[in-house]
């Protein structure tokens, strides 16, 4: 508590200038200071507003994949990773691109989505991951496609405890005669 001091005080002594600024001009114009405080209000607002929406929105403006007959190009995210749509026997999964991981590795809930019988599992498989070791069940995609690529009777896992999200590791990424980065998008090429 004692390191916050510092802090404390020097947020007081900027809301008491602040306070006393206000009270001034308050007194000289009120409805001419109320309606510039409402304005830089509204600035603040709208700046606070795009800033929480900008993942939200930054899809539609930059898109997160461009795939182009055998060359797909993905933008690095805002948070530093490669995320990719793939259609998984019909239905859309979002992966993580994971060069660290051997094996595309699914959530739960992926995994039943896309037609799996979580009942039908055998976790006979373990691997590591940042939290630590977690149970696998190896599966077969049926199909995976994106764009014009599309693959046949996939090898993968579904993992046991919580992804956050499904990773797409090596064994798929080899699939690709060049997986590259130009700037700060990463290229996969048949």
């Amino acid at each position: 508590m004692m390191e916050d001091w510092p802090r404390f005080a020097y947020l007081a002594l900027l809301l008491l200038a602040l306070g006393g600024y206000l009270i001034t001009e308050l007194r000289r114009d009120f409805s001419k200071s109320l309606r510039q405080m409402l304005a830089w209000g509204l600035i603040v607002l709208g700046l606070l507003a795009g800033y929480g929406l900008w993942n939200d929105v930054r899809h539609q403006i930059a898109p997160p994949q461009i795939v182009q007959g055998d060359r797909i190009e993905l933008p690095m995210a805002s948070d530093g990773h490669f995320y990719v749509d793939l259609k998984l026997n019909g239905e859309t999964v979002n992966f993580m691109v994971d060069t660290g991981a051997s094996d595309i590795a699914l959530r739960r809930r992926d995994a039943e989505r896309i037609g799996l019988q979580l009942d039908a599992l055998s976790y006979t498989g373990f691997a590591a991951t940042a939290n630590g070791t977690v149970s696998t069940a190896p599966v077969r995609i049926s199909l995976i496609q994106i764009g014009d690529i599309t693959d046949e009777n996939v090898r993968a896992d579904v993992v046991e405890g919580d992804l956050e999200i499904s990773l797409l590791g090596m064994s798929y990424l080899r699939r690709f005669a060049r997986v590259g980065f130009e700037g700060e998008t990463m290229v996969l090429e048949r």
